[in-house]
């Protein structure tokens, strides 16, 4: 009776310490578990833009987005769809710097890519990616040929907004070179009139628009992307799973030792 009875005494302290490492093991196991269905979800949303990324370059082309839409524009619908849009060039040209990697073209490296602004029929402006010129980062605007002149029909690729990173450069308006592809940034570059309605995205020229010499090179848009999120998600998991043992071993070790 006694034995029983000091057992049973002595039970209580243990389990009323152990309530406290259990609850925050708990917490964290359900913040490392969130953290990896967060990214399975990511990987999914990868998953889809990579594919996107794949098909929507080689579509038919379409008509490019209205005006009227451009508010409720999903970025990650929208990106490089392929457009067809009529219009012409108009004057001015400013860079955007850049390295060239894995190039279909014959140029690579460091070097710019020229950009104009389009006037399409309908009255509004979109800028133009026309390709790459190698070049260094020395300032000097490179000499390229002239964009066709008169009526065309522009087929190339949509493209975001490129925000800048907490370590992209300022640009340089005075040497008409940027560091990211933002038409709402580089507008002043071209000197248009205050009441343009200028297209938020950028289109990215195809290969077929390339002069005959070769300059501006077309057609390079990147569409690499890196997937990793099924490996974070295996990492929370993993993590979530070791901590289950580690509270394990704890707990067993607590009663063992009452």
């Amino acid at each position: 009776m006694s034995g029983t009875a000091g057992g049973t005494a002595g039970a209580a302290p243990v389990w009323r310490r152990l309530w406290l490492p259990t609850v925050l093991a708990l917490a964290a196991g359900a913040v490392l578990v969130s953290l990896g269905l967060w990214q399975l979800e990511r990987l999914a949303w990868k998953t889809a833009l990579i594919e996107a990324a794949t098909s929507r370059p080689e579509a038919p082309p379409v008509a490019p987005p209205a005006p009227a839409t451009w508010d409720g524009l999903d970025w990650d619908e929208a990106d490089l769809t392929r457009l067809a849009v009529p219009g012409r060039f108009l004057p001015g040209e400013a860079f955007v710097y850049t390295v060239l990697s894995d190039a279909r073209g014959p140029l690579s490296g460091p070097g710019l890519w020229v950009m104009a602004p389009f006037e399409t029929t309908e009255g509004w402006v979109v800028l133009v990616n026309r390709g790459f010129v190698p070049t260094g980062m020395d300032g000097a605007a490179p000499v390229v040929p002239p964009p066709p002149t008169g009526e065309i029909v522009l087929d190339g690729l949509l493209r975001r907004p490129d925000p800048p990173g907490m370590f992209t450069p300022d640009p340089s308006p005075q040497k008409k070179l940027w560091f990211v592809r933002d038409a709402a940034e580089m507008a002043p570059a071209f000197s248009l009139p205050a009441d343009t309605r200028l297209a938020p995205f950028t289109l990215d020229a195809a290969a077929s628009t390339t002069p005959p010499g070769g300059v501006p090179q077309a057609g390079e848009t990147r569409r690499v992307y890196t997937n990793s999120h099924l490996q974070y998600a295996l990492t929370w998991f993993g993590l979530a799973a070791a901590l289950a043992g580690v509270w394990l071993v704890f707990v067993l070790g607590r009663l063992r030792r009452r």
